[in-house]
């Protein structure tokens, strides 16, 4: 179960691969270890009871996901038709409260999925990827170059009402690279995107706030940039578990 918190006081960071044996799930719900996800059919419930690394700390409470619409539809990211990505909610209600550390708060959210025949180290090369609120809904951009050195650019307004249409990305930009060196890069109109702050910064992966232009206008997007081919490099294979870490019981 993958937790990612920031703010002064309250980073935390849980990723945690358990056995076989500690999954469990049904129509409406997914058990993973201690915690667990259900759907009522109008709210996506997550109770959490995690451990993040490296620093031991206990991540506790629960996060509810509420859409405001559902999006049944999927996308191919890759030119071989492997590996695929289907934003359920693109828009969504978010309330948060958590015991540990203590948090409460209510917002906009998102939740997705992508799903694969191989591991992503050897189908991509590398990926961009960015959702930002606009008026009545909000944008993805989803950028990807595959093994095969393919591009593949998806760029799609979401409404809030439930419909959804592809429009022609804006031009590609660079964005500064990370300390660990990993490139970025977005889409966006007049070129007028900039990183506001950098969340995460690995060896092969990088999460950021960015300031950009979109559908005319000036909105911030979450980002984030993989350097799939690093995933197959034993040094980084060596880092994964001080984030990773494997729980045998």
């Amino acid at each position: 179960m993958n937790v990612a918190l920031y703010g002064r006081g309250a980073r935390r960071w849980t990723m945690t691969e358990r056995r076989q044996s500690a999954l469990a799930r049904d129509a409406t719900t997914l058990t993973i270890g201690p915690s667990a996800l259900s759907w009522d059919g109008s709210a996506l419930t997550l109770q959490l009871d995690e451990i993040g690394v490296p620093l031991p700390q206990r991540v506790r409470g629960r996060i509810r996901l509420m859409p405001t619409a559902l999006n049944e539809r999927s996308f191919t990211i890759d030119s071989a038709g492997q590996h695929h990505w289907m934003p359920i909610a693109p828009t969504a209600r978010v309330e948060v409260e958590l015991t540990h550390p203590s948090l409460r708060w209510r917002g906009h959210g998102y939740f997705d999925t992508n799903a694969g025949y191989e591991p992503i180290a050897g189908a991509f090369q590398s990926w961009d990827w960015s959702r930002a609120d606009v008026s009545d809904g909000a944008v993805t951009l989803y950028d990807t170059v595959d093994a095969t050195g393919a591009r593949r650019s998806i760029a799609t307004r979401f409404h809030r009402s439930g419909g959804n249409e592809d429009f022609s990305p804006p031009p590609r930009m660079a964005l500064p690279g990370t300390l660990w060196r990993v490139s970025r890069s977005t889409q966006a109109e007049q070129a007028s995107a900039s990183v506001v702050k950098t969340l995460e910064d690995t060896p092969f992966y990088a999460r950021s706030i960015l300031k950009t232009r979109l559908y005319g206008e000036e909105v911030l997007a979450m980002h984030e940039s993989l350097a799939a081919k690093r995933l197959e490099t034993n040094w980084v294979r060596l880092l994964l578990p001080w984030r990773m870490p494997r729980r045998f019981i």
